[in-house]
């Protein structure tokens, strides 16, 4: 069953609708960098995955469909028929199932530092376990060593203590039911069936998503996807890249 998520919404009220949609860990701040630039364009909503943030946090395992449940439900309650949907990472995978399940409700998509099938799934098996017997914090610090280059993380201690400290503030029901949904996440072969025009990004410094194997399977399979790889950018490239990243969501929403 879908939920209520947590969401904010920028921009003007009739301005076409953009959805945005954030990593595993993350909340609504993590797409602060990208707020301004896209509202002058765009109605835009950012909104919490289910146990992040201000979003309640059933008890899991979730699963993609729950979570893509949950975007059509918040557009359902703002009288969304339609809207563009931007994801980086978990946020990324939703926006696949999106795109193959629910095509008629996605304009255009972008897929950010993401995958079709992150495997093996012991690996999300056992993290989800840690997160429950641990909590979050156990994993904070793995977690956020893979979301910025080494030299940014040298350059701006501060982000990466926020975003720390955000790991390990998510709840851990709510954390674990992710890991479990990125656990049975496969759409390898159905890729195909998105009909969205989309925009691929991965970061040349990512080693949880790599460009080969990963962001490029995925504009490999989807027809016409656009594919770009960033320098000097890990996972968190929205964060870091920030203003490369602005530039190219509004050339492809816009487009």
């Amino acid at each position: 069953m879908s939920v209520d998520v947590h969401h904010i919404e920028s921009g003007p009220e009739d301005a076409p609708p953009l959805v945005l949609a954030g990593s595993l860990g993350s909340t609504v701040r993590m797409w602060e960098p990208q707020v301004e630039a896209l509202s002058a364009a765009f109605r835009v909503i950012r909104y919490d995955q289910r146990g992040h943030g201000g979003t309640p946090a059933p008890r899991g395992p979730y699963s993609m469909a729950d979570l893509g449940g949950d975007v059509l439900r918040l557009l359902d309650r703002l009288g969304v028929e339609r809207a563009h949907f931007a994801g980086l990472s978990l946020g990324g995978m939703v926006g696949q199932w999106l795109g193959v399940h629910a095509p008629e409700r996605i304009d255009r998509l972008a897929l950010l530092a993401t995958s079709p099938y992150m495997g093996p799934p012991s690996v999300w098996r056992d993290r989800a376990a840690v997160a429950r017997d641990q909590g979050p914090a156990a994993l904070a610090d793995m977690v956020v060593e893979r979301w910025f280059t080494p030299g940014f993380a040298k350059e701006h201690p501060e982000d990466v203590i926020r975003m720390r400290d955000g790991i390990a503030a998510t709840d851990a029901e709510g954390y674990a039911g992710c890991c479990e949904a990125i656990e049975h996440h496969d759409v390898r072969d159905e890729l195909p069936r998105i009909q969205a025009s989309t925009l691929v990004v991965a970061g040349a410094d990512d080693a949880g998503t790599p460009a080969r194997g990963h962001g490029d399977l995925i504009a490999e399979r989807v027809p016409d996807a656009r594919m770009v790889v960033l320098d000097d950018a890990a996972h968190l490239l929205s964060w870091q890249r920030a203003t490369k990243v602005n530039g190219l969501l509004t050339e492809h929403f816009t487009g």
